[in-house]
Protein backbone atom coordinates (compact mmCIF):
# COMPACT_ATOMS: atom_id res chain seq x y z
CA UNK A 1 0.00 0.00 0.00
CA UNK A 2 2.93 2.24 0.78
CA UNK A 3 4.43 2.20 -2.28
CA UNK A 4 1.34 2.38 -4.53
CA UNK A 5 0.85 5.74 -2.61
CA UNK A 6 4.16 7.17 -2.74
CA UNK A 7 4.01 6.34 -6.68
CA UNK A 8 1.00 8.67 -6.62
CA UNK A 9 2.74 11.15 -4.77
CA UNK A 10 1.94 10.39 -1.31
CA UNK A 11 4.30 9.53 1.16
CA UNK A 12 3.03 7.48 4.11
CA UNK A 13 4.56 5.86 6.82
CA UNK A 14 3.80 1.87 7.50
CA UNK A 15 0.96 2.46 10.04
CA UNK A 16 -0.76 4.97 7.83
CA UNK A 17 -0.27 2.46 5.01
CA UNK A 18 -1.40 -0.34 7.10
CA UNK A 19 -4.65 1.72 8.49
CA UNK A 20 -5.13 2.04 4.67
CA UNK A 21 -4.79 -1.10 3.51
CA UNK A 22 -7.32 -2.76 6.43
CA UNK A 23 -9.87 0.02 5.75
CA UNK A 24 -10.01 -1.16 2.16
CA UNK A 25 -9.76 -5.13 2.84
CA UNK A 26 -12.45 -4.97 5.86
CA UNK A 27 -14.71 -2.45 4.13
CA UNK A 28 -14.43 -0.16 7.12
CA UNK A 29 -14.37 3.38 7.33
CA UNK A 30 -11.00 5.26 8.12
CA UNK A 31 -11.50 8.27 10.51
CA UNK A 32 -8.23 10.28 10.02
CA UNK A 33 -7.41 12.98 12.86
CA UNK A 34 -4.57 15.54 12.84
CA UNK A 35 -3.73 19.11 12.41
CA UNK A 36 -4.93 21.23 9.18
CA UNK A 37 -2.52 20.77 6.67
CA UNK A 38 -0.74 17.67 7.70
CA UNK A 39 -2.57 15.40 4.57
CA UNK A 40 -5.65 14.07 5.77
CA UNK A 41 -7.66 15.01 2.41
CA UNK A 42 -4.52 14.26 0.22
CA UNK A 43 -4.85 10.86 1.20
CA UNK A 44 -8.13 10.60 0.47
CA UNK A 45 -7.44 12.12 -3.11
CA UNK A 46 -4.13 9.72 -3.64
CA UNK A 47 -6.26 6.58 -2.29
CA UNK A 48 -9.01 7.43 -5.27
CA UNK A 49 -6.01 7.85 -8.28
CA UNK A 50 -4.58 4.69 -6.69
CA UNK A 51 -7.51 2.71 -6.92
CA UNK A 52 -9.14 4.63 -10.74
CA UNK A 53 -12.24 5.24 -8.76
CA UNK A 54 -13.75 8.51 -8.64
CA UNK A 55 -13.56 10.73 -5.39
CA UNK A 56 -16.81 12.49 -4.04
CA UNK A 57 -16.30 14.83 -1.50
CA UNK A 58 -18.53 16.01 1.14
CA UNK A 59 -17.19 19.21 2.84
CA UNK A 60 -18.93 19.41 6.03
CA UNK A 61 -19.92 22.20 7.73
CA UNK A 62 -22.47 23.71 10.48
CA UNK A 63 -26.03 23.57 9.78
CA UNK A 64 -25.29 20.92 6.76
CA UNK A 65 -28.75 18.68 6.28
CA UNK A 66 -30.14 15.46 4.53
CA UNK A 67 -30.63 17.99 1.52
CA UNK A 68 -26.94 18.82 0.99
CA UNK A 69 -25.79 15.44 1.98
CA UNK A 70 -28.00 13.01 0.79
CA UNK A 71 -30.67 13.99 -1.42
CA UNK A 72 -33.52 16.06 -2.29
CA UNK A 73 -36.53 16.20 -4.86
CA UNK A 74 -36.30 18.07 -7.65
CA UNK A 75 -39.41 20.19 -7.53
CA UNK A 76 -39.65 22.33 -10.41
CA UNK A 77 -39.38 18.89 -12.10
CA UNK A 78 -42.02 17.32 -10.37
CA UNK A 79 -44.22 20.44 -11.36
CA UNK A 80 -43.73 20.12 -14.26
CA UNK A 81 -44.54 17.04 -14.84
CA UNK A 82 -47.49 16.98 -12.68
CA UNK A 83 -48.87 19.89 -15.23
CA UNK A 84 -47.72 17.65 -18.28
CA UNK A 85 -50.11 15.12 -16.70
CA UNK A 86 -53.31 17.26 -16.50
CA UNK A 87 -53.49 18.44 -19.89
CA UNK A 88 -52.65 14.55 -21.62
CA UNK A 89 -54.98 13.25 -19.29
CA UNK A 90 -52.67 9.72 -18.46
CA UNK A 91 -52.32 8.94 -15.35
CA UNK A 92 -50.07 6.36 -13.69
CA UNK A 93 -47.16 9.96 -12.50
CA UNK A 94 -45.14 9.21 -9.50
CA UNK A 95 -43.33 11.90 -8.62
CA UNK A 96 -41.22 10.39 -5.80
CA UNK A 97 -39.17 7.87 -8.66
CA UNK A 98 -36.14 7.66 -8.67
CA UNK A 99 -36.60 9.94 -11.71
CA UNK A 100 -37.27 13.57 -9.50
CA UNK A 101 -34.36 12.30 -7.14
CA UNK A 102 -31.31 14.86 -7.14
CA UNK A 103 -28.51 12.47 -5.36
CA UNK A 104 -26.20 14.59 -3.17
CA UNK A 105 -22.85 13.21 -2.12
CA UNK A 106 -23.72 10.34 0.39
CA UNK A 107 -26.07 9.20 -1.86
CA UNK A 108 -23.61 9.31 -5.17
CA UNK A 109 -21.12 6.88 -2.91
CA UNK A 110 -23.39 4.36 -2.18
CA UNK A 111 -25.12 3.76 -5.90
CA UNK A 112 -22.48 5.42 -8.00
CA UNK A 113 -23.44 5.74 -11.87
CA UNK A 114 -20.71 3.00 -13.25
CA UNK A 115 -21.95 0.87 -10.65
CA UNK A 116 -18.20 0.38 -9.37
CA UNK A 117 -16.31 1.76 -5.71
CA UNK A 118 -15.95 5.15 -5.06
CA UNK A 119 -14.33 6.64 -2.74
CA UNK A 120 -15.67 9.21 -0.68
CA UNK A 121 -14.16 11.65 1.59
CA UNK A 122 -16.35 13.09 4.32
CA UNK A 123 -14.40 16.22 5.12
CA UNK A 124 -13.81 18.10 8.41
CA UNK A 125 -16.76 15.98 9.96
CA UNK A 126 -15.88 17.86 13.11
CA UNK A 127 -17.61 20.78 11.95
CA UNK A 128 -20.94 19.49 11.05
CA UNK A 129 -23.93 18.92 13.82
CA UNK A 130 -24.54 16.38 16.54
CA UNK A 131 -27.70 15.52 14.96
CA UNK A 132 -25.29 14.95 11.64
CA UNK A 133 -22.71 12.88 12.87
CA UNK A 134 -25.83 10.73 14.19
CA UNK A 135 -27.59 10.73 10.66
CA UNK A 136 -24.12 8.97 9.48
CA UNK A 137 -24.51 6.13 11.88
CA UNK A 138 -26.58 4.14 9.57
CA UNK A 139 -24.63 4.45 6.71
CA UNK A 140 -21.37 3.97 8.14
CA UNK A 141 -22.29 0.58 9.64
CA UNK A 142 -24.91 -0.63 6.84
CA UNK A 143 -23.42 0.80 4.11
CA UNK A 144 -27.36 1.78 3.57
CA UNK A 145 -29.52 5.22 3.92
CA UNK A 146 -33.70 5.35 4.54
CA UNK A 147 -35.60 8.02 2.27
CA UNK A 148 -39.01 7.42 3.28
CA UNK A 149 -40.79 7.85 -0.23
CA UNK A 150 -38.70 5.22 -1.56
CA UNK A 151 -37.62 3.28 0.92
CA UNK A 152 -34.12 2.04 2.05
CA UNK A 153 -31.63 2.51 -0.61
CA UNK A 154 -28.20 -0.33 -0.68
CA UNK A 155 -24.74 0.05 -2.08
CA UNK A 156 -23.84 -2.98 -4.28
CA UNK A 157 -20.60 -2.47 -2.92
CA UNK A 158 -19.65 -0.59 0.35
CA UNK A 159 -17.62 2.62 -0.97
CA UNK A 160 -13.98 3.21 0.82
CA UNK A 161 -14.75 6.18 3.18
CA UNK A 162 -11.95 8.60 4.51
CA UNK A 163 -13.64 10.90 7.26
CA UNK A 164 -11.35 13.90 8.49
CA UNK A 165 -11.37 16.01 11.96
CA UNK A 166 -9.50 18.46 12.76
CA UNK A 167 -10.69 17.79 16.26
CA UNK A 168 -12.54 21.40 16.49
CA UNK A 169 -14.59 19.08 18.54
CA UNK A 170 -14.60 15.68 19.82
CA UNK A 171 -16.70 12.94 17.95
CA UNK A 172 -18.96 10.53 19.60
CA UNK A 173 -18.12 7.09 20.68
CA UNK A 174 -20.90 5.37 18.21
CA UNK A 175 -19.16 6.99 14.95
CA UNK A 176 -15.80 6.00 15.83
CA UNK A 177 -16.65 2.51 16.94
CA UNK A 178 -17.70 2.04 12.92
CA UNK A 179 -14.26 3.63 11.72
CA UNK A 180 -10.80 2.54 12.04
CA UNK A 181 -8.79 5.40 12.99
CA UNK A 182 -5.23 6.65 12.18
CA UNK A 183 -3.78 9.83 14.01
CA UNK A 184 -1.42 12.25 11.32
CA UNK A 185 1.35 14.33 13.30
CA UNK A 186 3.31 16.75 11.50
CA UNK A 187 6.18 14.59 10.11
CA UNK A 188 9.77 14.66 10.87
CA UNK A 189 12.41 16.67 9.40
CA UNK A 190 13.01 13.60 7.16
CA UNK A 191 10.32 12.58 6.28
CA UNK A 192 9.09 16.81 5.51
CA UNK A 193 11.91 16.93 3.38
CA UNK A 194 11.35 13.11 1.27
CA UNK A 195 7.84 15.12 0.66
CA UNK A 196 9.01 17.91 -0.41
CA UNK A 197 11.48 16.14 -2.71
CA UNK A 198 8.42 14.65 -4.21
CA UNK A 199 5.91 16.64 -4.24
CA UNK A 200 8.09 20.02 -5.74
CA UNK A 201 11.01 18.05 -7.37
CA UNK A 202 12.09 21.78 -9.15
CA UNK A 203 13.05 22.99 -5.74
CA UNK A 204 16.63 22.99 -5.75
CA UNK A 205 17.67 20.06 -2.49
CA UNK A 206 19.86 23.24 -0.60
CA UNK A 207 16.52 25.74 -0.48
CA UNK A 208 14.58 22.36 0.22
CA UNK A 209 16.85 22.14 2.92
CA UNK A 210 16.42 24.89 4.69
CA UNK A 211 12.97 25.01 4.09
CA UNK A 212 12.03 22.10 6.05
CA UNK A 213 14.68 23.43 9.14
CA UNK A 214 13.02 26.52 8.98
CA UNK A 215 9.38 25.23 9.08
CA UNK A 216 10.44 22.40 11.76
CA UNK A 217 11.66 25.10 13.72
CA UNK A 218 8.57 27.14 13.94
CA UNK A 219 6.51 24.26 15.35
CA UNK A 220 8.76 24.27 18.47
CA UNK A 221 6.89 28.14 19.18
CA UNK A 222 3.99 29.06 20.99
CA UNK A 223 2.25 30.31 18.22
CA UNK A 224 -1.64 30.09 17.85
CA UNK A 225 -1.52 27.78 14.46
CA UNK A 226 1.81 26.37 13.19
CA UNK A 227 2.49 25.43 10.18
CA UNK A 228 1.51 22.06 8.08
CA UNK A 229 3.05 20.52 5.31
CA UNK A 230 0.86 22.24 2.66
CA UNK A 231 2.38 25.65 3.77
CA UNK A 232 5.64 24.13 3.51
CA UNK A 233 5.14 23.51 0.05
CA UNK A 234 3.42 26.11 -0.48
CA UNK A 235 6.41 28.23 0.50
CA UNK A 236 8.38 26.70 -1.62
CA UNK A 237 6.96 26.94 -4.82
CA UNK A 238 6.67 30.70 -3.70
CA UNK A 239 10.53 30.84 -3.40
CA UNK A 240 10.70 29.09 -6.33
CA UNK A 241 8.38 31.85 -7.94
CA UNK A 242 10.89 34.20 -6.61
CA UNK A 243 13.96 33.06 -8.22
CA UNK A 244 15.50 32.25 -4.36
CA UNK A 245 18.12 29.63 -3.98
CA UNK A 246 18.55 30.02 -0.57
CA UNK A 247 17.34 31.70 2.66
CA UNK A 248 17.60 35.03 3.95
CA UNK A 249 15.98 37.17 6.92
CA UNK A 250 14.55 39.41 3.85
CA UNK A 251 13.28 37.14 1.48
CA UNK A 252 11.76 35.08 4.80
CA UNK A 253 10.23 38.30 6.34
CA UNK A 254 8.45 39.61 2.89
CA UNK A 255 6.84 35.37 2.12
CA UNK A 256 6.39 34.41 5.87
CA UNK A 257 2.39 34.86 4.76
CA UNK A 258 2.90 32.15 3.20
CA UNK A 259 3.72 29.97 6.29
CA UNK A 260 2.00 31.91 8.91
CA UNK A 261 -1.56 32.63 8.51
CA UNK A 262 -2.69 34.71 12.05
CA UNK A 263 -1.74 37.99 12.49
CA UNK A 264 -0.48 37.69 15.89
CA UNK A 265 1.89 34.98 14.85
CA UNK A 266 3.32 37.06 11.56
CA UNK A 267 4.01 40.10 14.63
CA UNK A 268 5.73 37.76 17.22
CA UNK A 269 7.71 36.08 14.70
CA UNK A 270 8.93 39.18 13.44
CA UNK A 271 9.73 40.47 16.75
CA UNK A 272 11.35 37.79 18.01
CA UNK A 273 13.08 35.07 16.57
CA UNK A 274 13.26 35.27 12.68
CA UNK A 275 16.74 35.58 12.27
CA UNK A 276 17.98 33.32 14.74
CA UNK A 277 15.52 30.46 13.10
CA UNK A 278 16.75 31.38 9.28
CA UNK A 279 20.11 31.14 11.02
CA UNK A 280 19.62 27.55 11.91
CA UNK A 281 18.35 27.21 8.83
CA UNK A 282 20.85 28.34 6.76
CA UNK A 283 23.60 26.25 8.60
CA UNK A 284 21.90 23.20 6.90
CA UNK A 285 24.44 21.19 4.76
Amino acid sequence: MARSLAAAGYLADRALATACYLSLRLERPLLLEGEAGVGKTELAKTLAQCLGAPLIRLQCYEGIDISQAVYEWNHPQQLLAIRQQEVSGEAGLDVFSRRFLIRRPLLQALDPPDQGRAVLLIDELDRSDDEFEAFLLEMLSDWQVTIPELGTLRARRPPAVICTSNRTRDLHDALKRRCLFHWIDYPTAEAELAIVRLRAPWVGIALARQVVAFVQGLRQLDLYKVPGVAETLDWAAALVALERESLSVETVEVTLGSLLKYQEDLVSMREMRLAELVSRAQSEP
